[in-house]
């Protein structure tokens, strides 16, 4: 199947994607793409960030590709380690996801991140075809840890090498290669 038969379930994360993140765009250009809403951009609870994905993942009737970015990856594995039925999703592509577990600059405290359920970040195999995208300068993950977070979650891994934390402060705009790994998922 080609990517065009696929709805791509953008999941943005902290603060939303805005009109010059490659998430958006990507959205943009898609005609089956449908972007999960959060009640609370500025405030993730665990919680409520996987209801509002599985809400969008139960709705829809044709093969899936979930693309996550920063929390929005780590939704998506919060959501693979408890969802009752992913039967329409055929991949993920996680893009920059961070270490809720250390310490990271401009986030609360790691307690304060465990208190809203986003650690312990579950380790197991997803469910489907999965690349982890990472960059060797991301200030919210190592690359090891990155690399640690694919090989449990049986995923591609593919390193950017400085790309910061892979969104437009970091030159991610547009990102054509975003589209082929969503491509390889879909194949």
């Amino acid at each position: 199947m080609s990517i065009d038969e696929h709805a791509l379930v953008i999941v943005p994360g902290y603060g939303n994607s805005g009109p010059e993140h490659w998430q958006t765009l990507l959205e943009q250009s898609h005609d089956k793409a449908l972007r999960v809403i959060q009640e609370n951009w500025s405030r993730p609870m665990r919680g409520q960030w996987v209801k509002a994905l599985d809400h969008a993942v139960q709705n829809l009737d044709s093969p899936s590709i979930l693309v996550g970015h920063s929390a929005g990856a780590m939704t998506i594995v919060h959501w693979a380690s408890r969802a009752a039925s992913s039967s329409n999703v055929v991949g993920a592509l996680l893009v920059a996801p961070p270490d809720m577990e250390a310490a990271l600059p401009g986030m609360p405290p790691p307690w304060m991140v465990r208190l809203a359920g986003w650690a312990p970040i579950p380790l197991q195999r997803l469910p489907w075809k999965s690349i982890v995208v990472a960059s060797s300068n991301d200030l919210m993950c190592s690359i090891a840890r990155s690399q640690d977070f694919a090989r449990a979650w049986g995923s591609r891994f593919v390193d950017l090498g400085p790309a910061g934390h892979i969104n437009p402060e970091a030159g991610f705009g547009a990102w054509p290669q975003a589209r082929s790994l969503i491509e390889s998922l879909a194949a």
